[in-house]
């Protein structure tokens, strides 16, 4: 049985619902990562003991689903968009934006999916908008392909974030405190490739980076859902 199968105990002696208690530990994730969520930590901001959590709860794993699902409403589109490619970058953009706002997010993207009602539809939306354009096999690889791209991609945007917070440095400072070793290395000759990209390469902002990407990705799909005529 499922937490969204398992109903929920009477609210006495202290008001509580499985809405309140996921509520309580995003706002602690948001403030503090997925290290600052437990039962006990919870049940403080609640001001409830925190056996009264696991009426509601039996693990933190449980918690940590209703956490993704509820953010995940996030991520659902307003209106369902005509076209496939709309559909897949809409949700792509809408996921990372939602991992920026959640960056705790990040560290349980790409698992196994979460069955709350709002990680189905999003799931719903992602394979309804490619159905009848390919047989269901190729479906689930494009879908698969896609996912895996956007959460790669998430991922390193949120641990570079992360990093540039530990070490007080920005990309740019870090960089530039590197700077000396890299020209040694280049100045060897034995990284031709990687010196063409440090010295002609052009930087680019984050959602460039993503949205080039993405498109390159939905690019292989569209091969993939279209074969050429033979």
């Amino acid at each position: 049985m499922t937490v969204w199968d398992r109903p929920e105990p009477p609210t006495r002696p202290v008001p509580l619902d499985r809405e309140r208690i996921v509520a309580a530990a995003v706002a602690l994730a948001d403030e503090g990562g997925l290290e600052a969520v437990s039962l006990r930590k919870v049940a403080a901001r609640l001001n409830a003991g925190p056996m009264r959590l696991y009426g509601y709860i039996a693990t933190k794993e449980e918690l940590f689903d209703l956490m993704v699902d509820e953010v995940q409403a996030e991520i659902l589109p307003e209106e369902r968009p005509g076209d496939w490619r709309e559909a897949l970058r809409g949700l792509a953009h809408r996921t990372r934006q939602t991992a920026l706002r959640h960056e705790w997010l990040a560290d349980l993207l790409g698992g196994r999916p979460v069955l709350g009602p709002n990680g189905l539809a999003v799931a719903e939306a992602t394979l309804s908008a490619l159905d009848g354009l390919a047989d269901i096999d190729t479906v689930m690889r494009a879908v698969e392909t896609v996912s895996a791209y956007s959460t790669g991609a998430i991922r390193r945007e949120i641990a570079n974030l992360r990093a540039e917070r530990s070490t007080g440095l920005s990309k740019r400072d870090w960089q530039r405190a590197r700077g000396p070793h890299m020209t040694r290395m280049l100045a060897t000759g034995h990284f031709p490739a990687l010196t063409k990209a440090v010295h002609d390469g052009t930087e680019v902002d984050t959602e460039t980076t993503f949205t080039t990407g993405l498109d390159w990705v939905l690019d292989a799909v569209a091969a993939k859902l279209d074969p050429p005529s033979t």
